[in-house]
């Protein structure tokens, strides 16, 4: 394959939406949920994993680009702020495949569903690391109350529950977050 066919594909595979429902037969795990439920399901839950992948991504850009005065326990918080993400992701997408739906192949998969913005910024002063990972976890966590909703409107009470422990994770460090803004001098 020529170098100019590569990047062809490549290109397509970026555009391609990536179907997550139905399953292929080889990964179409037996439930006793509907058709329709299992897709209402994946279809309200993968942009979550998206999302999670995206906040990750974010949050360690944040650590590692980091500078200021409180560097140290900055560099601590948004560590942990970005685990929170990545210890989510295993547990919503094995949720989807528990009920027979598919999810995330990839980092364009990542990028179709995806609703929080990047940050390619070259530098972010402290401040507005801390304000936009606070407006980020609250859409996440708005999400995330809506995919509650669906899912149990769906009968999936077990993904709920488990979205739930999710919101309680987020929460819990939109809170310290949200204790690290208080006060000009705090983020410098």
């Amino acid at each position: 394959m020529t170098t100019k066919e590569v990047n062809r594909t490549k290109e397509a595979s970026k555009t391609a939406q990536v179907k997550t429902f139905p399953a292929p037969p080889q990964l179409a795990t037996v439930t006793d949920l509907k058709p329709e439920e299992v897709q209402a399901v994946t279809s309200a839950v993968n942009p979550l994993v998206a999302d999670a992948f995206a906040m990750y991504a974010k949050s360690k850009n944040y650590h590692w680009h980091l500078s200021g005065s409180h560097f140290r326990d900055y560099h601590k918080l948004l560590d942990q702020h970005a685990t929170v993400f990545l210890e989510s992701i295993d547990i919503m997408a094995e949720r989807i495949r528990r009920i027979g739906g598919t999810t995330i192949r990839s980092v364009s998969h990542v990028s179709q569903l995806q609703t929080v913005s990047d940050d390619n910024s070259e530098f972010v002063p402290p401040a507005d690391m801390v304000r936009n990972l606070i407006a980020d976890d609250n859409h996440i966590v708005q999400s995330i109350r809506k995919a509650i909703e669906v899912c149990e409107n769906n009968h999936d009470d077990a993904t709920a529950n488990r979205l739930e422990e999710i919101i309680d994770s987020v929460e819990r460090y939109k809170w310290f977050l949200f204790e690290v803004s208080q006060g000009a001098d705090n983020t410098q």
